[in-house]
């Protein structure tokens, strides 16, 4: 394991207990909490989004945010929904926000997940193509991301413009070199990490995806990730990739630890249906330190990848966040390859 990072959904709700309790709290909470990860070590902030719902939307606010307050940790997203995006306004985007962190963006698109309402991305103003689905769409909208991240001119230049223009056809500006190496694609089937390898996206692969065997989930995410490095070879790129997986991990060491997560490994995976597809969710780990790399050490999708996003309950605050982090790099990181 290379790199561990944290992944908020930034949930926030003014129900008693909350420590996050509106809109603006969780944004501020964001940005403090990825400047205590980065002091404490830990090497990725990231965060989900989620249109029409009290959590982060919309991100790059927040990761530019983030960016200027932070030095050195990875700052990413687990994922943008490529349904809702206009592709080359999203380029612009994250060319400004990835120059303001200096090169450090880890941008997870996909063709996203059910949303609070239906079909959310039409009031964005985007709908499918004549015979074209809308998890098509998705893929579409990420592959012309793709291209416009690539800097190659394309737009005719205006004769008599208000500004000097370079010379050929124009690209995109602000453009940021190497963003493109930079892309995840969060993939819930073998076929699209297969997909998004041949188009040389790094892959993020989450707690949930299709249940394609039948087996536990890890190790059907052992398998997802490695018929995705198969199809990396077949591409013939010449980088190596990135491969992460989320998980709910919490190490036990105190009474508060015990009150939230103290059921002591009897975690599970479960199975469902999600738009009409079979799909298992992994399980949870909550365990004393010592009995929790044990579990650890035979999760197999753990050990396929490179980076561990470990997903965290924002809404209980800054201070309790940075507790369950630092437990994890203290107590479990290093004895699963962490540095």
């Amino acid at each position: 394991m290379k790199k561990i990072g944290f992944l908020s959904f930034g949930h926030w709700s003014p129900q008693r207990g909350s420590a996050t309790r509106t809109a603006s709290d969780a944004l501020l909470q964001a940005i403090d909490l990825s400047v205590a990860a980065e002091e404490l070590g830990l090497d990725g902030a990231y965060f989900r989004v989620h249109h029409f719902a009290r959590q982060h939307a919309s991100p790059f606010p927040l990761l530019a945010a983030v960016g200027a307050r932070t030095s050195r940790i990875e700052i990413g997203t687990g994922v943008i929904d490529m349904r809702y995006e206009n592709p080359l306004y999203m380029a612009e985007d994250a060319g400004a926000a990835d120059l303001i962190s200096r090169g450090r963006l880890q941008l997870g698109i996909s063709r996203g997940s059910p949303e609070q309402v239906i079909e959310g991305w039409r009031y964005f103003g985007y709908g499918p193509a004549e015979d074209e689905t809308d998890a098509d769409m998705g893929r579409r909208h990420a592959q012309v991301f793709l291209q416009m991240l690539e800097g190659h001119g394309f737009a005719e230049p205006n004769p008599r413009p208000m500004f000097p223009n370079p010379p050929g056809k124009l690209r995109l500006e602000p453009h940021s070199e190497g963003l493109k190496d930079r892309i995840w694609w969060g993939a819930g089937s073998n076929k699209t990490a297969e997909w998004a390898a041949m188009l040389g996206m790094n892959l993020q692969s989450s707690t949930l995806k299709d249940d394609e065997t039948g087996e536990p989930f890890h190790l059907q995410q052992a398998q997802q990730i490695r018929a995705y490095r198969e199809a990396w070879k077949s591409a013939g790129h010449s980088r190596k990739p990135r491969v992460s997986v989320s998980r709910s991990i919490f190490a036990i060491t105190s009474d508060e630890d015990r009150m939230y997560f103290g059921r002591g490994g009897k975690e599970q995976d479960s199975v469902g249906f999600i738009e009409q597809q079979r799909s298992i969710f992994g399980r949870s780990y909550a365990d004393e330190p010592d009995k929790l790399i044990e579990q650890l050490k035979g999760d197999e999708g753990i050990r396929e990848a490179d980076t561990l996003l470990l997903t965290i309950p924002n809404s209980l605050g800054v201070d309790y966040n940075t507790h369950v982090i630092e437990n994890i790099l203290t107590h479990v990181a290093p004895a699963l390859g962490w540095r």
